[in-house]
Order: structure tokens, then C-alpha cells, then sequence
């Protein structure tokens, strides 16, 4: 489920590995073969996936302003 590193060398050189092109064709999928990206946000001090909202709860969430540090 989790991927976990050794190092941090070890993620940059993952991040920076290319494949041919054969390989990145092969590891491309289609809709049914791919996983939903389950968006999890905290709610009154506790968190919960948004697909669990009430449809209400999810229109506010679509037009919540997110804000990033600076």
C-alpha cells in the first residue's frame, strides 16, 4: 500500500529515472484499470475521505478558497 525509502538519495534517483518508450506504453492504463484518488480533508478537528460527505457538505468543499504558505 505504502512505499517507503531508505533514503532520500534513493527517491531523487526514482524521481529522475526515464523509461523507454516501450515501457512507458506498457504502464499506461485504462479508466477501468485505474485507482480513485481518495481526497481526505480535516473537518472540525478530525479527518474523513470527502467521498463520505453529504452532497451538501461536498458543494462546500468544492468552493472552499485553499490557501498555500509562503
Amino acid at each position: 500500500m505504502f512505499d517507503f525509502f531508505s533514503s532520500c538519495t534513493e527517491l531523487v534517483e526514482l524521481s529522475h529515472s526515464r523509461f523507454n518508450p516501450e515501457e512507458e506504453k506498457s504502464m499506461k492504463l485504462n479508466y477501468q484499470e485505474r485507482q480513485k484518488c481518495e481526497v481526505w480533508t480535516r473537518v472540525m478537528g478530525y479527518h474523513r475521505p470527502v467521498s463520505a460527505f453529504n452532497k451538501g457538505k461536498q458543494s462546500e468543499h468544492k468552493q472552499r478558497q485553499h490557501f498555500r504558505e509562503r
